[in-house]
């Protein structure tokens, strides 16, 4: 068989996955922790999946993975990626070799080996940072062997581009509910601002996890274009909620593109100084941080209201002038 031949009928067969799974090709993407142009590309053929790519997919779908490569006819295989893995012969669950594949079973879309391990990546690297994770300790935090982990995900950079991307979906998910329920463009940017302030234990960890992503984007090439992905979709989301907002007639027409830079880094330097202060005296909190960006917001992009000028003006100048008898100083 040549090379050609077998990618095609790997891609096929991963095709079969998805359909039996039931989701969108987006979603399967969520659920094996890939980015979905590089599934895209794979199934068309333009590039070949990985291995460990292929025991994810394997993994999602209850499937071998002797079968999406073609080595094998025996399709259903519960636990046999762990089982090979951890140097068992795994337990097959489809019968004889031979026997028809039965469909994917109708798991939620968080279970499977793979998410847990990246669950828990996620958790370790916001508790001790990226460096001072070992594969051992997210192998003791899965109850499995490090043979698992390196199977699924071969080495440190594919476990944090992993970790990142989940946390990217999971963010882009609970935007997209968000912007749903908005009734404008001013109400969508209050959501998205409120959804990146780390009120929630789950927000300081993709914060602090996302922190560790900017120091290794510095000395990465392939961790600097996620990042650089990350960051244009970010900002394309918050200028197309600026865009509408200007159509809306809730903002002045301002330049979206620009705009969402500047507050993308308002909220960035915000949240690093949330999470780089305890709670107490002085320290910056997540509330703070929201009311900061909202105000922006309000003094920047959303359209005056007659009066609001002169009001704003008023207070700007009582600052100016310092404390007076009725405002007495700090």
């Amino acid at each position: 068989m040549s090379a050609m031949r077998q990618q095609f009928d790997v891609a096929e067969r991963v095709r079969q996955v998805i359909g039996e799974a039931g989701c969108t090709q987006r979603e399967f993407a969520r659920r094996v922790v890939m980015d979905p142009s590089k599934l895209s590309r794979s199934l068309s053929g333009s590039r070949r999946f990985t291995v460990a790519e292929l025991a994810r997919i394997a993994d999602a779908g209850n499937v071998d993975a002797g079968w999406l490569l073609g080595t094998t006819t025996d399709g259903a295989a519960d636990g046999a990626a762990d089982g090979a893995a951890d140097g068992g012969a795994g337990r097959a669950d489809g019968g004889a070799a031979g026997a028809p594949r039965p469909p994917a079973p109708t798991a939620p879309p968080d279970s499977g080996r793979p998410l847990q391990i990246v669950r828990e990546t996620v958790r370790l690297i916001a508790e001790r940072g990226f460096h001072a994770v070992r594969v051992a300790d997210i192998a003791a935090a899965c109850d499995t062997s490090t043979a698992t982990i390196h199977y699924h995900f071969p080495g440190r950079a594919e476990l944090l581009e992993a970790a990142v991307r989940w946390c990217m979906d999971e963010d882009t998910a609970r935007r997209a509910a968000r912007i749903a329920e908005a009734d404008d463009a001013r109400e969508e940017l209050r959501q998205l601002i409120a959804l990146q302030a780390p009120y929630t234990e789950r927000q300081r960890q993709q914060w602090l996890v996302w922190m560790d992503l900017w120091a290794e984007a510095a000395r990465s090439t392939a961790i600097g274009r996620l990042h650089a992905d990350f960051y244009q979709q970010w900002r394309r989301t918050v200028a197309e909620v600026i865009r509408r907002g200007i159509e809306q007639g809730v903002f002045r027409p301002v330049d979206p593109k620009f705009s969402a830079l500047r507050l993308t880094a308002l909220i960035d330097g915000l949240a690093i100084q949330v999470l780089a202060t305890g709670p107490g005296a002085g320290s910056t909190t997540a509330e703070a941080m929201d009311i900061a960006c909202n105000a922006y917001v309000d003094t920047e992009l959303a359209v005056r209201r007659p009066g609001a000028d002169a009001t704003a003006a008023r207070r700007s100048g009582a600052d100016a002038a310092g404390p007076t008898a009725d405002q007495p100083g700090p």
